[in-house]
């Protein structure tokens, strides 16, 4: 399959310009829930909606790509996630195999990054060696920087990051601050979620992120994810849009600054409009 189909083959109308016209999510994170519900109604095995899970992250990359988000971060296997039935995570890993040795060529293809996050001892050291081998070869992309999140856990990252942190800086026990964690975090100078987003009708962030969607703007539907096409997307953004994030200040605070920024000379450029 050629590069331009593979971004084509699910491609849908787009956007209304209503879109473009507001604030893009630098970096949006979600939880990719309902992928065995999907297969389920279908009477189908579960590894079914795993495969066409796979799609709906074919579809979401390209879209970001379309619309500017610099970071997408995908939960595709939790910590947690080892207590399913061994056949599963067998499969699971299967899948994960087989998702590297197609889609790194079209990723690295399109100027995309692509970083695998989390604990990588308990993989096979053959898919240990297909991560490290992509990850190389996508590294200097810089149009989007895809985060994949398998065997991680938040939880699981905070305390791989205060053990770095204790043997480097042992001395200052009893003193240390927010800024000194940071750096050895999973995502350290990556900008943290403006949008968080999990399908499948559950409302909770389930271990994901828990020091990096501090101040996120949360988004649940109850859509699964392999039916999470552009229009639900689309209305996630608009959300998203819709929201006056205030960071502990005044609603009042952030319509001055706002004020400000358009009667100045260039307005902020921090953020990116879609």
């Amino acid at each position: 399959m050629s590069v331009t189909r593979w971004f084509k083959r699910q491609a849908q109308p787009k956007a209304e310009p209503s879109v473009l016209d507001g604030v893009c999510p630098r970096h949006i994170a979600i939880i990719m829930d309902g992928n065995g519900r999907w297969a389920k109604r279908r009477l189908l095995p579960r590894f079914a909606g795993h495969r066409q899970g796979v799609e709906t992250v074919r579809s979401t990359v390209r879209r970001c790509l379309e619309l500017g988000v610099s970071h997408l971060t995908l939960f595709a296997f939790s910590s947690e996630n080892w207590r399913r039935p061994p056949e599963e995570v067998t499969l699971l890993m299967q899948l994960f195999m087989r998702a590297l040795e197609q889609e790194v060529d079209k990723l690295n293809e399109h100027g995309i990054r692509l970083r695998i996050v989390g604990d990588r001892s308990r993989f096979a050291p053959e898919l240990q060696a297909m991560i490290a081998q992509a990850e190389t070869l996508t590294s200097s992309n810089t149009k989007l920087t895809l985060h994949v999140c398998a065997n991680y856990g938040g939880r699981w990252d905070i305390a791989q990051a205060i053990n770095r942190m204790v043997l480097v800086q042992p001395e200052r026990a009893g003193e240390y601050v927010e800024q000194d964690l940071e750096p050895y975090l999973c995502f350290a100078g990556v900008p943290e979620p403006d949008l968080f987003i999990r399908t499948g009708g559950e409302e909770r962030i389930s271990n994901f992120l828990l020091w990096q969607l501090a101040y996120s703007e949360l988004y649940f539907t109850p859509v699964l994810w392999p039916e999470f096409g552009e229009d639900e997307f689309i209305t996630a953004i608009r959300s998203f849009q819709k929201r006056q994030r205030r960071f502990g200040q005044t609603g009042d605070q952030i319509e001055a600054a706002q004020r400000a920024a358009l009667q100045g000379p260039t307005a902020d450029k921090e953020d990116a409009s879609c």
